[in-house]
């Protein structure tokens, strides 16, 4: 649950409604372990942050109950998603827990085109897939308050049998041995206080200096014509 302060409507980036720079659209990527609240986090802040696109993946796993296809992901089976593949489809494509998972390139590239700000929920594997694409792009891995807590989440969820949850725990530990590959760490202990965190890392990355147009500065600031006094302005004299 959050409080109106965190579901409000943050800033849209800098070339989104109102007059100012051009720039690039950001590619935000958050991955983390499975049973983490990353897929809550993540929609919580295509919500609150103005200007940002959640790219929606493909899978060939089953929807789990409550999934809708188009919102969590695009569920589709083996044999169109090899095809994805062989057509170069996919910026990213992996195997994980027995299934395939692959995020769309062009939707992708047209939105960061465009200006928008695109955020990419994928696993450890994926990220370091983009990440050799795309450096400049902000990685967030986000943490489970403890393994615990983990187990119990994953528990929880009566989707997944014990051998599976297994399996799961066993892989957050090879999950987070890659947390040095990535720009900020969030760990979920309080979902309003992590939305919050994630909120303030999407503001201090649209407002880096490197992420300016410099040109459009310059002009604006620094190489900005002086005008003259007209008649009108200049004091009269008797």
């Amino acid at each position: 649950m959050t409080t109106a302060a965190t579901t409000s409507s943050l800033p849209s980036a800098p070339n989104q409604g109102h007059h100012g720079p051009e720039r690039r659209g950001i590619l935000f990527i958050i991955s983390a372990p499975s049973g983490t609240g990353k897929t809550t986090l993540c929609k919580q802040l295509t919500t609150s942050v103005a200007g940002l696109w959640h790219s929606v993946s493909y899978t060939t796993r089953k929807p789990r109950p409550g999934e809708e296809h188009g919102r969590e992901y695009f569920f589709i089976d083996e044999k169109t998603f090899q095809g994805m593949i062989e057509r170069n489809e996919f910026m990213e494509y992996a195997h994980v827990y027995g299934n395939w998972y692959g995020t769309p390139r062009k939707a992708l590239m047209d939105k960061m085109e465009q200006g928008i700000d695109v955020l990419l929920e994928i696993d450890v594997q994926g990220a370091m897939q983009v990440k050799k694409k795309f450096e400049d792009g902000v990685y967030i891995f986000i943490l489970p308050p403890s393994m615990d807590t983990l187990r119990a989440r994953l528990q929880s969820r009566a989707s997944d049998a014990p051998e599976e949850i297994l399996r799961r725990l066993q892989k957050v530990k090879e999950e987070v041995w890659s947390y040095r590959e990535y720009y900020y760490i969030v760990r979920n202990d309080d979902l309003t206080q992590s939305l919050r965190e994630l909120q303030s890392i999407f503001v201090a990355e649209r407002l880096k200096t490197k992420r300016l147009d410099m040109q459009w500065l310059e002009q604006n600031f620094i190489l900005e014509k002086e005008t003259k006094p007209t008649d009108r302005d200049s004091p009269s004299t008797k």
